[in-house]
């Protein structure tokens, strides 16, 4: 049976937990400070006694937890510590958003009700939860990437980029916040961009997204060769392209094709080879090399010279050939091929 003194204390947890500031006419409130926690990790509420406390009980903002050694809460979380005669603390193992807020320790000494408050503040990793997909897009178009994040403190978005061309400029940042907008887009800024976020309660979460820019072939090299009649004689060229580049050869207006006339044609990734296994009289001369995706084409003249010839072999144009002529054939052809 509950005595005069148990009565008033009853009486005195349901008014903490129905009025909070019932303490400053009932009793003494004392406000200790701000305990911080990581999400996931455990919290110690400590609460100070002595000898003349009869009776003590810990409550949150909707319930009574403990009152001594007796459980009230069915939170398995929560458990009471076998600490010392002059302390009273509970342990909330595995804390989350929603046991945030104020914790009240009352005690009861003299027959006189006190309580101490303190506040369970709940910090949360910053963690990734929406983000573009990978995109890919021609050349001058607009693109804009997302990335949204969570986590108390409120985290910081930074984004990186990385380029997909090795002789780039590697690793920049390029803004903060969680949106990065790109008007005209070339073929420069495809690569992978890095949304980082961070409120330094963790590691930063890292996500990222790959941006392909899709452009037409642009031959970057081409050489000229000297070879000797009855010798193997090579011309190649190259050209960067999204998607890679289809290859035709040509001499004049004739197209070669591979194994015949006793030439090899061999494309691999960015480069196109024209070889000539034994070299004639009649292979000299000036060759086109075609470079063509579903965005455009080009041409760039590569030519086959014998030792005795004065010519320059660094001196193959890059810029494409006029001969429309040429031209109107190969797109003739392509589009026949399809048929």
């Amino acid at each position: 049976m509950c005595n005069p003194a148990c009565f008033i204390f009853t009486v005195w947890l349901i008014a903490l937990l129905v009025y909070p500031g019932v303490p400053a006419r009932s009793g003494e409130s004392y406000l200790k400070d701000n305990i911080t926690v990581r999400q996931g990790d455990s919290a110690v509420l400590k609460c100070n006694v002595d000898n003349k406390v009869s009776r003590v009980a810990w409550l949150n903002r909707t319930t009574i937890l403990f009152t001594g050694n007796e459980k009230w809460s069915l939170d398995p979380r929560v458990v009471l510590l076998n600490t010392a005669l002059t302390e009273y603390s509970i342990k909330i193992i595995n804390v989350n958003l929603y046991d945030e807020g104020p914790y009240v320790c009352s005690i009861l000494t003299n027959k006189k009700p006190e309580s101490t408050k303190v506040h369970l503040i709940v910090q949360v990793p910053a963690r990734i939860v929406n983000i573009s997909a990978d995109v890919s897009v021609n050349e001058g178009s607009n693109v804009s990437l997302m990335c949204l994040a969570i986590g108390r403190p409120e985290p910081s978005i930074l984004w990186k980029f990385r380029s997909s061309k090795s002789e780039g400029k590697g690793i920049r940042i390029i803004t903060e916040g969680e949106y990065v907008e790109m008007t005209g887009i070339t073929k420069d800024m495809s690569g992978l961009y890095d949304c980082i976020t961070s409120n330094d309660i963790s590691p930063p979460d890292v996500r990222t997204v790959q941006v392909t820019v899709n452009y037409p072939p642009v031959i970057s090299r081409a050489r000229s060769t000297g070879t000797a009649v009855g010798q193997k004689g090579i011309l190649w060229c190259e050209a960067s392209a999204v998607p890679l580049a289809d290859f035709q050869w040509y001499k004049g207006e004739r197209r070669l094709l591979n194994g015949l006339n006793g030439v090899k044609i061999e494309n691999k990734g960015k480069q196109s080879m024209l070889t000539f296994f034994n070299v004639s009289e009649e292979d000299y001369g000036n060759y086109t090399c075609v470079a063509m995706n579903t965005l455009g084409i080009t041409n760039t003249s590569i030519i086959l010279y014998g030792p005795g010839a004065i010519h320059d072999v660094n001196s193959a144009a890059l810029s494409p050939t006029s001969s429309f002529l040429l031209l109107t054939l190969v797109l003739t052809l392509s589009v026949l091929s399809k048929f």
